[in-house]
């Protein structure tokens, strides 16, 4: 099966085994040439099966393997795949990393419990990250997590929080320094080392050109209220 898409500002022709990767980026369909294409063969299939993948069907395995590719791809055009939540505010975006299960999504719906309206999720899980000399942007998936919490919409990027549980809820700025271990452990990094090389550079100029936060936050409104007073400005 064959179809075009627009993620991230580009063009992608995209050729399948199966339909399910079109029927989940219906919203997204473009017309015109294409900046790159991806097509999936069952060995890449058979990658994301893994040693764990049984239940899961080659239909949505192959919606994973034609991220990837494109993952792989998007380093040529400043972009990149992050593992993070992203809220976007009044236009702008704030985007939340963690290590798995601290609850980048619980803080995130806080946010729009707190916010109503005026908050609107880009993306829960995976969205695509453009970086220049302009600042960052951050653009909507359907690859958006099992809340499937996503917009086709992109916003720039106003700040980049780490999450940690604890007790009390307070917020500092952090430098890129203390900040890298952690967004490295959430960037998408290409098996080719060209592509990965180009994606360490857009990742440090990230580091440099967006405010960085670190959150010790529970689990009440509150965490959402003192992360959004402070990563306002």
């Amino acid at each position: 099966m064959d179809g075009r898409y627009s993620l991230a500002e580009k063009t992608i022709a995209i050729r399948t085994l199966y339909p399910q990767t079109h029927t989940l980026l219906a919203s997204y369909r473009a017309e015109g040439s294409a900046d790159f294409s991806v097509e999936t063969a069952r060995a890449d299939l058979e990658r994301e099966r893994g040693d764990e993948g049984e239940r899961w069907s080659d239909g949505y395995l192959e919606t994973l393997a034609v991220y990837r590719k494109i993952a792989e791809k998007m380093p040529d055009y400043d972009t990149f795949l992050f593992h993070g939540s992203c809220v976007a505010v009044d236009g702008a975006g704030y985007l939340f990393a963690a290590a798995s299960g601290t609850g980048k999504s619980t803080h995130t719906r806080l946010w729009r419990e707190l916010l109503g309206e005026r908050a609107v999720m880009v993306n829960d899980d995976k969205p695509l990250l453009r970086v220049t000399a302009d600042g960052a942007v951050v653009y909507g998936t359907p690859w958006d997590g099992k809340h499937r919490l996503s917009a086709n919409i992109a916003v720039p990027l106003r700040g980049l929080c780490i999450l940690a549980r604890a007790e009390k809820n307070a917020i500092r700025r952090v430098g890129a320094a203390e900040a890298y271990p952690l967004l490295l452990q959430q960037v998408y990094r290409p098996a080719d080392a060209d592509a990965l090389r180009k994606t360490l550079t857009l990742l440090d100029r990230l580091a440099a050109s967006v405010p960085l936060w670190r959150l010790g936050c529970n689990m009440d409104i509150e965490a959402a209220r003192v992360a959004y007073d402070a990563m306002k400005g």
